[in-house]
This record gives structure tokens, sequence and C-alpha cells, in this order.
């Protein structure tokens, strides 16, 4: 059985013992053993490896991706095979994003040349970003850094139009999918939570230059959150929150740019759940902590205090400006929670 390393047919010869002391030695007259002492080399092992034998990649390396996306979309059966395998690849090492997705970018730009094929890529970007949890900041990224670098516009729409369609099928069915089954339910958060991505990384620019987000995404957020609220099951109020924490701060701020008190509507609307639904008791937990988190400005340091200034003591929402984390049944934790976060970090050390 191959141990995964290739190896050239082994030689075999057989291997001579050095010369034991027993052996019998030429004679020399004095001098000459004086001026050329004798010595005794060991006969060296026959190596096993080949000049022919494959190059070794390390463990996990895909040698396959590398070389083909050097060589481009040409190499590959479809464009589909080409970009699932750069999509896999950004999943498994998102920090190899900013060094090829140029290039990438690029390769695309020699391949998608037809609306077909532009729907297509459209389709894969989506389905990996409401697929994996966690490639939908990823996803979101990548849509914006296509939606500007990738030259083809049919009349079916750009990229980013046609992206915003995609999001568009699943939104007009936000109703029915908030109540529907478990399995509809998990498919629909997950594009909730890429809409919010979305809506914090997708940027517009204006004929002027100036770089907005898109109106239609905080428009649609909107509506999600009322699908979710409206539907009070623990499952549909999880996501709700976790929509919050990622996006409320700049809502917020935005609707408090044009004159309007969505979020306020919202908070009351979290605070009648709590009272009325008949949700779990640590959902209502989650929902109560993420009013406090708003009534902190969303954790967001007062400019009376610097960030270096900033310490457990003096300020109240210290905590607040970390990352927040989540369990794998969806429950938030920050390093305000000193149970949870030891337990985290006593894994991390035993890796």
């Amino acid at each position: 059985m191959s141990d995964g390393f290739d190896r050239a047919p082994e030689q075999t010869r057989p291997l001579r013992a050095p010369p034991s002391s027993q052996d019998k030695i030429p004679q020399q007259n004095s001098e000459s053993a004086m001026a050329k002492p004798q010595v005794v080399v060991a006969p060296v092992l026959m190596s096993k490896l080949s000049v022919n034998a494959p190059e070794f990649y390390p463990s996990g390396y895909s040698s396959n991706y590398t070389e083909s996306y050097e060589d481009g979309c040409e190499d590959y059966p479809t464009l589909s095979e080409y970009v699932q395998d750069f999509l896999n690849h950004l999943t498994e090492q998102p920090g190899s994003f900013e060094t090829e997705i140029e290039q990438f970018a690029e390769t695309l730009n020699g391949c998608v040349t037809t609306d077909d094929a532009l729907q297509e890529l459209v389709e894969l970007i989506y389905q990996q970003a409401t697929s994996i949890p966690n490639f939908s900041y990823m996803g979101a990224r990548l849509c914006n850094y296509l939606s500007h670098h990738l030259t083809i516009s049919p009349q079916s729409g750009n990229f980013r139009q046609l992206l915003l369609q995609r999001c568009r099928t699943e939104y007009e069915v936000k109703d029915q999918a908030a109540k529907g089954d478990e399995v509809t339910r998990k498919r629909f958060h997950a594009f909730v939570l890429f809409l919010g991505e979305l809506y914090l990384n997708l940027e517009i620019k204006g004929t002027n230059g100036q770089v907005t987000r898109a109106d239609i995404l905080q428009v649609g957020l909107r509506e999600l959150l009322n699908a979710l609220f409206s539907n009070p099951m623990d499952d549909n109020l999880i996501c709700a929150v976790k929509l919050l924490k990622l996006t409320g701060s700049v809502l917020e701020d935005a609707w408090k740019e044009k004159g309007k008190m969505d979020m306020e509507e919202i908070i009351q609307r979290i605070e009648n759940v709590v009272l009325d639904a008949n949700c779990s008791r640590d959902v209502k937990q989650m929902l109560l902590k993420l009013v406090e988190l708003r009534s902190s400005n969303w954790g967001r340091v007062h400019a009376t205090s610097t960030y270096r200034e900033a310490t457990p003591e003096n300020d109240p929402n210290y905590f607040m400006n970390e990352p927040t984390f989540y369990t794998s049944d969806g429950v938030p934790f920050t390093a305000a929670d000193p149970d949870t976060w030891m337990i985290l970090m006593m894994r991390w050390t035993q890796r």
C-alpha cells in the first residue's frame, strides 16, 4: 500500500561489509607506507530517492490547483470546476485572498465571455457563501472585488446587478421561508447573514468617485428583520441577533442620517418579543444583551475616551469592543464571559 510518496524502483545491489583487521593487505615497503597511508572507506549505502521522482508537496497542499491556477481556466474541463476549485481554496486558506484575487479576476476576464457564464459565476459564489457559514464574509469581499474588476457587462446586467437579482429571488420568499420547516429556515438564515455581509462590503462608486453602500440592501435588511421577528422561533431570533450585532451600528447611523427611527422600532420589537414570545430563556437573554449593547452605542468607545485610555475599570463598555464569538449552538460570548472564554483559551493552548 502506497504511503503517499512516489519513489523510483529500488536498486538491489549486495552491500559489502568494511574490511576487517584479518583481511590481507598487500605488503608495502616502509617508506611507501609512511608516505601513503592506507585509508579504508566504508561503501556508501544506495539512496532510494531518484531525480525522476515527482515533486514533493506538504500534506494538505493541492498541487493541481496551483498548477492549473497559474495556467488559467483553460486547463479545467469547465469554468464551473475552475471557479469552484478557487472558492474551496479560499475557504481553506482565506489569507490567500489578497495575493491571488487579482490573478483570479484576470483569468475570469478571459473565460467569462457570455451571459450564461456570468450567471453561472454568480450562482457558484452565492451557493458557496450561503452553504458554508465561514465563507459569507469572504464571499462578500469577493463579490465586491469582482463587481469592480470584471470587464464583461452584457445586456442582462453586470456582475453586481446579477448578484442583486439573485439575492432578490431569495428575498421575495422571506415570509414563507421564515415560517418554513427547519431546513428552509436554516437556508434562509444563511441568506440573511450573507446579505448583511454584502451590505457592509459591497461598495458602490458614484459618478463623482464617492463610495457608498447599496441603499437597496439597507431596505432589504429592514424587511428581513421584520420577517424574523414576526415569526419568533428560537432560530429566527438568533439569526436576528447575529444580523444586528453584525450591522446594527452601521444601519442605525445610516437611518439617523436620513432622520429615520427604524432602530428605535426594532428595539421596541425586541422588547415585546422578550415579554410576550414563547421563546427559550437563553434566547431571551441574548435579546436583552443585544438591547444593552445598543444602549451603549453598540459598544463603541465614547469620543471623550481614546482607545488607549479605555480599560475595564474606566470604560463599562470595554469588553463590548472585543470581537464576538458564537458557540456551536449559536450562543454568543465575548471576553466578558470568563467561564466560556477560559474554556476556549484552554482549547487553543492544547492545539
